[in-house]
């Protein structure tokens, strides 16, 4: 995909998705195009996707966790608002294309099962964030090098060109008098950059007066040493590309 593409679909992303949510938006972009072209490539209509392990086993910024309580807590809190967010994205990138999605890792018996593994055991304490799920697939058709390598982002198209096409184009769509401006006169879920501002007010077009919807930005815990960060991305961790520094 090319960086006009990406920017040229951001109307239609921002319909489909009902959201304004920085991360969100970043990796439906990508994954929007993607479905598009499966759809008019390929007569696949059922597609495989990923999400919920990030919610089951930890993100990047989990491995800042506290203590395994804490850890815990936040899994549970991200299963909750799966629909805000991640299931949001796969289900409105892939069923506006006219697919379906399959979610393996979102199956309740499988989340039930998980969610009862003590959580000192899904914490990073292995050197490597989710070794577990990784584990689990050791011996198998996976390659090793595939099965053990580094996260990286997809809100960040994983390439990472991506998040900084976008926010350099935020950047030309404003001033910072028409952004302070502009930014002023939402009071929920404030946009806190030119990017966000974008995504709101392209939301706003689309879905006037709605905001509240959707309940804020989706953000690392900020109440964690490491974590308190003004950017979504996984890149911005201080652990990004790394496991357990």
């Amino acid at each position: 995909m090319t960086r006009e593409e990406a920017i040229a679909s951001l109307d239609e992303v921002i319909a489909a998705l009902g959201t304004f949510d920085i991360t969100t938006v970043r990796a439906s972009v990508g994954m929007y195009l993607v479905c598009k072209a499966i759809h008019r490539q390929t007569d696949i209509r059922v597609l495989l996707t990923g999400e919920v392990s990030d919610e089951l086993f930890g993100y990047k910024y989990t491995d800042f966790a506290p203590g395994p309580q804490a850890f815990e807590a936040e899994s549970r809190k991200r299963v909750r608002e799966l629909h805000l967010y991640d299931v949001l994205r796969a289900d409105r990138c892939i069923s506006v294309h006219s697919m379906e999605a399959r979610v393996p890792f979102g199956e309740l018996a499988f989340v039930e099962y998980v969610m009862s593994i003590d959580p000192r055991r899904k914490m990073n304490v292995y050197g490597k964030g989710k070794y577990l799920l990784r584990h689990a697939f050791e011996g198998t058709y996976l390659p090793a090098d595939l099965l053990m390598r580094e996260k990286a982002a997809f809100s960040d198209a994983v390439g990472h060109s991506l998040r900084d096409e976008l926010q350099r184009y935020a950047e030309r769509c404003y001033s910072d008098a028409e952004f302070e401006t502009k930014r002023r006169q939402y009071t929920h879920a404030r946009p806190f950059t030119k990017e966000s501002l974008l995504y709101r007010e392209l939301f706003e077009s689309f879905y006037p007066g709605q905001s509240g919807m959707i309940s804020g930005f989706w953000m690392p815990n900020r109440n964690w040493a490491g974590c308190d960060v003004d950017d979504p991305s996984a890149r911005v961790l201080s652990n990004y590309g790394d496991s357990a520094k």
